[in-house]
């Protein structure tokens, strides 16, 4: 239909939808944008930094930043700018290993208690609650004094920190579509329950499941920043944010670049997946 003689209300959703897409587009450059240069940094990281990480220089503690020293130097005169890059690596990996841990877990659970229900379901919901009860930092701290420090316990705790609220998302989704009419039709046509679950449902909560993980993978990185910054995270001499913050509390006043850096290069990332979250969950409707 020519466009002259398209009703108005047609050319009204129209022109809402093309808003919509500018809107979606200025969050998802904007995401792409500022996570396309940490995941860069990270990479570059792994086998290249400008300084080494755990070599020290007494003659150049604290230098302020500069063209040699990007982000200027800590109290052991080692380059921030290159362990700020090998501390992204670390909260990336860690971070992606916990939500991955977290999400199957989710996803497994949550499918088989949200279709079948009963005394299953009953059980662990219960469990989920019990969880829930425990600040999330207190439950990891518990987990991490019996298994011990290290970054595989720091994975693990805060994986199981991060479970409860994906298999209640994912359980949630699969109650509302377990009865949906196309589910029933495929019951009647003698589909399988296992192809039902992961076939039929499963792709179908892609969309609300992928909200989840990119606010669940903040929270790792605020949460791998504030165990680290604890002490209880990734321990000495690899670089980690959260102990970068940790060890320069004392010197604010004395560099102040020396926190501005790992503090700012958080924020930088957190903000940067949501962004991108947001462009993504805009383009998705």
């Amino acid at each position: 239909m020519p466009r002259d003689k398209c009703p108005a209300g047609e050319e009204n959703r129209a022109d809402v939808k093309r808003k919509g897409g500018i809107k979606w587009n200025k969050y998802l450059i904007a995401g792409l944008c500022m996570t396309g240069l940490i995941v860069l940094l990270a990479i570059v990281g792994i086998f290249w930094t400008p300084y080494s990480t755990t070599s020290m220089s007494a003659s150049e503690r604290f230098a302020a930043p500069s063209l040699r020293h990007f982000f200027g130097t800590d109290n052991f005169g080692r380059d921030i700018f290159s362990r700020v890059m090998k501390g992204i690596g670390t909260t990336i990996l860690i971070s992606t290993l916990v939500v991955a841990m977290s999400g199957t877990a989710g996803i497994l659970v949550g499918a088989l208690t949200g279709y079948f229900g009963g005394v299953v379901d009953e059980v662990v919901m219960r469990v989920t609650d019990a969880i829930n009860g425990f600040p999330s930092i207190l439950l990891a701290l518990v987990v991490i004094s019996v298994m011990g420090t290290g970054q595989r316990n720091l994975v693990i705790s805060l994986g199981i920190v991060f479970m409860p609220s994906f298999i209640r998302i994912v359980r949630s989704e699969f109650i509302r579509l377990r009865d949906a009419d196309y589910i029933s039709r495929a019951r009647l046509m003698g589909v399988g329950r296992i192809r039902i679950l992961f076939v039929h449902i499963l792709p179908n909560i892609f969309s609300t499941f992928w909200v989840s993980v990119m606010i669940g993978f903040n929270n790792a990185i605020l949460a791998e920043s504030g165990m680290s910054y604890l002490g209880i995270g990734v321990q000495p001499p690899q670089a980690s944010l959260g102990k970068m913050l940790s060890d320069a509390q004392g010197y604010l006043t004395t560099a102040p670049w020396y926190a501005l850096a790992p503090g700012l290069t958080i924020v930088w990332i957190v903000l940067g997946f949501s962004l991108l979250s947001e462009g993504v969950q805009r383009l998705s409707k």
